[in-house]
Parts: C-alpha cells; sequence; structure tokens
C-alpha cells in the first residue's frame, strides 16, 4: 500500500495561514495513507492539551517531536526515517521544503522513491541569500519536485536552482473551503453586534504585522471618511502589531471608525468576512524583499464570500486577485490609492456586487480544495 510521511513544523493547533494549508490538504487524502510528523505547539501544559486535543480528533496519525520548532538535525532525520520505516511509507511530502528539505536524501537512503517539497513565502527570500540559496538548491537536488504558489515564488526560488530542478517545479497553492467562505455566512449578525448594521464598512482579515498593511487602511481612513462619512475599518486578528495600530488610529483622528475585534476562532472567520461591504489588505514587501506576501489565500476567501478586494502590489498577492475584475491591486503602503479604490467601491453597489460575483465563480473555477487535493496525489 502506498503511504505518505508528512514532515512540517507547520501544523495545527499552532495557527497561521501554512498550517490550515497542510492540514486541509491532510483531510482531502486518505487518513490510512498518511503519517504526520510535526512539532509541538507550544511547551508548558496549556500547549500540550490544546496539541493532545487536536491530534486526538484527526482521521490520520500525528506524531510530535518533542521540540516546537522541527529542524533537520541529526536526531529529527532519525525519528523520521523511523517513522518512514515503521508505517511502510513509499513517499515524502515536506511541508515547507526549506529546511526541511535537507533530510530529503536520508528519506531516500530510507525507502522513499517519492519526495515533494512546498514552498512558501519564505524560501523567495532564502532565494536572495547566498548561503540560502546554496541550501535551497541542495534541497532541490535532492528532492523530486518543489510546488511553488504562483510565478512571484516561482521566478524568484527557480533562480537559486539547477536548470532540472527549476523544470520539474509544480504550481500547488492553498485552496478554499467554498462551503465555508461564502455569501450568508453571517455577517449580519456580526455586524448587528458590533453596532455597524446601518454602515459601510471595510474589513481586513489578517494577522496584525506590519507586511499586512492595516496602518495603510488607518492612514487611508480620513480620506475615505471625506467622501463617505459613516465609513467603518474593521479590523479581524490578532498580532504584535496591534498596539501600535490603536496608536495610529487615536493619532489620525480616526479611532472612532476603526474596530479592532482581536483574534477570532477560526470558525468565525466566515461570518466576520461577511460583515464587510469590501475586503482590504494592501499588503507591501518589506526589509528588502525578505518579508513578501507569498499568495494572500485572505483574498481568495474573500472573493468566495462574494466580496470586492483591495489587494497590496507584495509578492505572489496580485496572483490572487483578477485585477479589474474580482478587486483591484494597489500600491502597498500607498494610503492615497488604497483610499481611492475603498471610495469607489462603497459608493458603486452594482460594482461590488459584480466583482463579488466575479470572484466567487473564479473560486469555484480555480481555487477549491478538492481541485487542489487531487493535484497533490497526484505528485505524491
Amino acid at each position: 500500500m502506498h503511504k505518505t510521511l508528512i514532515v512540517t513544523n507547520d501544523f495545527p493547533p499552532r495557527p497561521g495561514g501554512i498550517q490550515a494549508f497542510l492540514h486541509n490538504m491532510a483531510l482531502r487524502l486518505d487518513p490510512s495513507d498518511i503519517v504526520v510528523y510535526a512539532s509541538t505547539w507550544k511547551r508548558g501544559r496549556e500547549g500540550t492539551e490544546a496539541t493532545a486535543a487536536f491530534d486526538a480528533e484527526q482521521p490520520f496519525t500525528v506524531v510530535r517531536d518533542r521540540t516546537t520548532m522541527l529542524l533537520p538535525t541529526p536526531r529529527v532525520t532519525r525519528r523520521a526515517v523511523e517513522l518512514l520505516r515503521e508505517h511502510g511509507c513509499t513517499s515524502v511530502w515536506f511541508g515547507a521544503a526549506a529546511p526541511l528539505g535537507l533530510m530529503g536524501p536520508a528519506l531516500r537512503r530510507a525507502g522513499a522513491t517519492r519526495l515533494v517539497a512546498t514552498t512558501h513565502g519564505h524560501e523567495a527570500g532564502w532565494a536572495q541569500l547566498p548561503a540560502a540559496r546554496q541550501l535551497l538548491r541542495r534541497i532541490g537536488e535532492g528532492t523530486d519536485t518543489f510546488t511553488y504558489l504562483g510565478e512571484y515564488t516561482r521566478s524568484r526560488i527557480a533562480s537559486a536552482l539547477t536548470p532540472a530542478a527549476a523544470a520539474r517545479m509544480v504550481q500547488l497553492p492553498p485552496g478554499v473551503d467554498e462551503k465555508t467562505f461564502h455569501p450568508g455566512s453571517g455577517g449580519d449578525a456580526v455586524r448587528a453586534r458590533l453596532g455597524l448594521t446601518d454602515r459601510p464598512v471595510v474589513v481586513c482579515v489578517s494577522r496584525l504585522v506590519p507586511r499586512k498593511g492595516q496602518d495603510t487602511l488607518i492612514e487611508a481612513m480620513p480620506a475615505i471618511l471625506r467622501k463617505v462619512p459613516d465609513a467603518v475599518l474593521l479590523v479581524v486578528g490578532g498580532g504584535p502589531y496591534e498596539a501600535d495600530l490603536r496608536k495610529l488610529a487615536v493619532a489620525t483622528g480616526v479611532s472612532g471608525s476603526v474596530r479592532f475585534t482581536g483574534a477570532v476562532p477560526w470558525a468565525e472567520l466566515p461570518a466576520h468576512y461577511g460583515a464587510g461591504d469590501v475586503f482590504a489588505m494592501p499588503c507591501r514587501t518589506r526589509r528588502g524583499g525578505l518579508d513578501v506576501e507569498g499568495l494572500g489565500i485572505v483574498y481568495l476567501e474573500a472573493s468566495a464570500t462574494g466580496l470586492p478586494v483591495v489587494a497590496g502590489d507584495s509578492g505572489g498577492a496580485p496572483d490572487a486577485v483578477l485585477d479589474g475584475e474580482t478587486g483591484w491591486v494597489v500600491r502597498g503602503g500607498s494610503p492615497e490609492e488604497a483610499a481611492e479604490r475603498v471610495v469607489t467601491l462603497l459608493g458603486d453597489g452594482e460594482l461590488r456586487a459584480r466583482m463579488g460575483e466575479r470572484g466567487r465563480a473564479w473560486v469555484e473555477e480555480k481555487w477549491r480544495w478538492d481541485l487542489l487535493a487531487e493535484r497533490l496525489k497526484e505528485l505524491l
């Protein structure tokens, strides 16, 4: 029987986009044919209990390493080899190519016949650093294929690989559960609870970190309010940038028109998307290209919910938008451009509906999890 060992540092209950990507894919594979080898979420009783409870709910086997950061050390590599042999796995899927893919040759010698390594945004950053480029090149030679999110990440990662390894790259982006994210997902109830029923709402769902561009939206609010006085910015999510964003809202004089929800349980996210009239996240590239958006699954989740989107131009974010059809791409870090596009959408209900419908149809055509899981099965 063909079985796959998934080796990943990124797996729930640890939160994050890569974690959700890996979990959603794993759920769409035959549970009897996969074994997951992952790090522990965090130390302490709370982390241990949350991890154990999550693992017990999964239909497949999850083996946790004692460390909270899975790295390709000799000990971790030996454990991966033991699991491969113990469970009779013949293929390996590295949840993130860098750096876990460095274990590829050892797993090949242990009997793996197929090695697939998935890349995200951070590998595009690695490709810009000389030492990291060499590691990527080694990983590319030691695996059968790299997967990539979109053209931006493909072109940058391919530049670090040998021509043969670059030719073996295959696109495998995260998907969207169109049955979970859909129009009518409960947004009216969220609006009512927050006292926003009769106000135009610009919603941003994301971790609160500088790259995502929530600060750009706050800086855009004075221009938006001049044209749409009752508009409100709904900032959904938690993160280390929250305190700075709250101070910025006060300093900009728009704190009365900006609402912060804090972290929201995953099950409530669809309703929070649905609370918006427009979705906006004008992300930007930082640190000389090392801090970059790999794709931006939030844009696709918003499209599935029926919202037009305003995206930034960082990295692969434009790959998640049909510019002029499902929304617009603006320069990351430009409050003026963000404000202009948001005002246009808030003022034109027919345009919002048309872009939202096109976005929903695009997700159903190209971005469903079941379609992408079939691609992964073929690779493995």
